[in-house]
Formats: structure tokens, C-alpha cells, sequence
């Protein structure tokens, strides 16, 4: 069957509403700066009371959703597989989804709310953020039926989604189909606290990986390394790709054995909202558009550093600028 799909998401559907904040109204509400918190949606509640009527930016997210609409927002063939609630947020998510060219698997119930995440960004522009899955939670097996993963080149999983059994079980399932019809399988493990506390399960999902993503704190958290080298180190000793970022030193590759260093581009940070799944959604246009990884790092290292520039991971300015400017400066 021919892969007319490129890439497929797996991952948890958030509406993503952002706030302006300080130090000192993060530590009133409890929480710890640059952290990613469940709660319920009382909680949630409780923060918008204590924020008060400011202004507020909103748009559809979740981890892996913002990397397939970077990726499609690029020119690239993508879908997302996830769950939506029968409300109003359910709504607004579906119709971007529509709106950006992107096959939306979703299932929808009416027994919760689409989840929400409330991403609190400080004067720094670390970003605290405070989720509630609602829906997205009852995302199971069920849902998940071979057809778009079977027309898909890649599947990317969020490490997110191994928060609870009923998502891991999501994860296993979509393996077992990718691996039916020889499609290629990614996954980010998308936060430090994925790494420490659900390891046993991100361990199957990377064992049974073509690709990697994450950044040098997961790296080393993941390798029990104490320094950036040795985690490079051991991580690259793996038979996987990988694409690791570092921060303000840019990032570095490893493609099908050959490893590439990739600078980073200047950027005055505002909001850090993103920033990995823009570099993810980057990279694989770069790798499937392009095939060269030289190329796919820059556009990744350039499209993060330009989301990181303003507020919102969804990047305002033209895509298409981004990438003709890697193919002709790269070479």
C-alpha cells in the first residue's frame, strides 16, 4: 500500500491557554517553576480565578499535536490521532485541525471535557505549566485502528502519553501497528519526569524506536549520566537515531551512524512553549522533504529559535521563508 501519509501523531489533544506571569503569582499558586503539573479541573478553575480577566492567548497543542502542525504548517502530509470531548474546546480544536490540512483522528465522548493545559510563561520565559488531560485521558486501544498508521511513512509518540496504563496501552497498540506495515516509529520523551518516574514503559518504546528526541537533561536523567558528554556518549552508543537538543549550543544528530553538530540560531527568548516540538516537527520535514539530516538539524535549530522569539508555539511567521533559506545557506 502506497504511504501517502508522512507522519501521524500520537499524543494527548490540549487546548493550550497561556498567561503572562511572575515568579512570585507561580509561587503563590504552588508550583514549581518551569514544571509540568497534572491536576483536575477544579484546580484549573482556581487558577483562573486567582489570575483574574487578563489577557490570554489560546490554541489547539498538546506535545505531539504541535510538532504535526509544524510539520504540516511546513508543506509535509501529516494526521494525529487523539481523543476530544463533545464541547466547545472539542470544537475549536477540530476545526483548526481542519482548518491546517491535518487528518484529525479523534474520538469524542461526552463523559468528560477536552483537556486543557494552562501554560503559565514567566519574565524569563520559562514556562510552568498546569494540565488537565479530561478527555484526552480516555484515549484508548479502541480508538486506535490500523488504517492511518498503515498509510503513514513515521509514527511520532509523545512520552506524555505513558502517564497512565490506559495510555501506554495506546502506545503498545500503535507499535505493534507500525511495526505490521514497516512504518517507521519515533518517540520524544518530552519531559525529565518521564524519564525518572514511568522508565519501564519509555524503555519498551524506545527499544522498539527508529528515532529519538530529547534534550540534554532527559539525555542525561536517561543514561544516568552525570555530564552532557557522557550522556552523548552512551545515548549515541545505541542502534537509534537521534536528535538531541542543547539548548543555547544548538544540538547534535545521529543519522543512520553519521553524527552532525548543528549551531543555534540567535534568538531573544520570550516564551520556551514549544520549542522541542517545533524542533521535532523541523527536523522531520527536513528528514522526509530533504533527506539530509545536515539540513533537516538547521531547519529544526532555526524554526525553534524563531518560535522561542515570541509568545505561542505556533510560529507566526512563513514557513515556507524557514526552509528556503536552510536549502540555500546549507549545503
Amino acid at each position: 500500500m502506497q504511504k501517502d501519509i508522512q507522519l501521524t501523531g500520537i499524543g494527548n489533544a490540549l487546548v493550550d491557554i497561556e498567561f503572562e506571569v511572575n515568579d512570585a503569582e507561580i509561587s503563590a499558586l504552588n508550583f514549581n517553576k518551569g514544571s509540568m503539573t497534572l491536576v483536575d479541573a477544579e484546580t484549573q478553575l482556581k487558577i483562573l480565578e486567582t489570575l483574574g480577566d487578563r489577557t490570554h492567548y489560546k490554541c489547539s497543542g498538546g506535545s505531539a499535536a504541535n510538532t504535526i502542525i509544524a510539520f504540516s504548517s511546513f508543506g509535509g502530509k501529516s494526521a494525529y490521532k487523539t481523543m476530544l470531548g463533545k464541547d466547545e474546546f472539542g470544537e475549536f480544536y477540530s476545526s483548526e485541525f481542519r482548518y491546517l490540512g491535518i487528518i484529525l483522528d479523534a474520538a469524542y465522548t461526552d463523559l468528560a471535557p477536552t483537556g486543557t493545559c494552562f501554560v503559565l510563561i514567566s519574565t524569563d520565559a520559562e514556562r510552568t505549566m498546569v494540565t488537565s488531560l479530561g478527555a484526552t485521558a480516555m484515549h484508548s486501544k479502541i480508538h486506535i485502528n490500523d488504517e492511518i498508521i498503515k498509510r503513514s511513512e513515521w509514527i511520532y509518540i509523545e512520552g506524555y502519553k505513558l502517564t497512565d496504563p490506559i495510555g501506554v496501552e495506546v502506545v503498545r497498540h500503535s507499535i505493534d501497528i507500525a511495526k505490521k506495515y514497516d512504518t517507521k516509529i519515533a518517540v520524544t520523551f518530552s519531559d525529565k519526569f518521564i524519564v525518572d518516574v514511568f522508565r519501564k514503559d519509555l524503555d519498551y518504546v524506545v527499544e522498539n524506536s527508529d528515532l529519538i528526541f530529547c534534550n540534554e537533561v532527559e539525555a542525561m536523567a536517561y543514561t544516568n549520566s552525570s555530564t552532557r558528554d557522557e550522556a552523548i556518549k552512551n545515548l549515541f552508543a545505541m542502534n537509534k537515531s537521534i536528535a538531541m537538543t542543547l539548548g543555547s549550543e544548538g544540538s547534535i544528530i545521529k543519522w543512520e551512524g553519521e553524527t552532525f553538530s548543528i549551531p543555534a540560531y540567535t534568538a531573544k527568548a520570550i516564551d520556551t512553549t514549544g520549542a522541542g516540538d517545533m524542533f521535532a516537527g523541523g527536523f522531520f520535514y527536513g528528514i522526509t522533504h530533504f533527506n539530509d539530516p545536515l539540513k533537516a538539524g538547521h531547519l529544526a535549530s532555526l524554526a525553534s529559535s524563531r518560535v522561542v522569539s515570541q509568545l505561542g508555539a505556533r510560529l507566526k511567521e512563513s514557513h515556507t521563508d524557514l526552509k528556503y533559506r536552510i536549502l540555500n545557506e546549507v549545503k
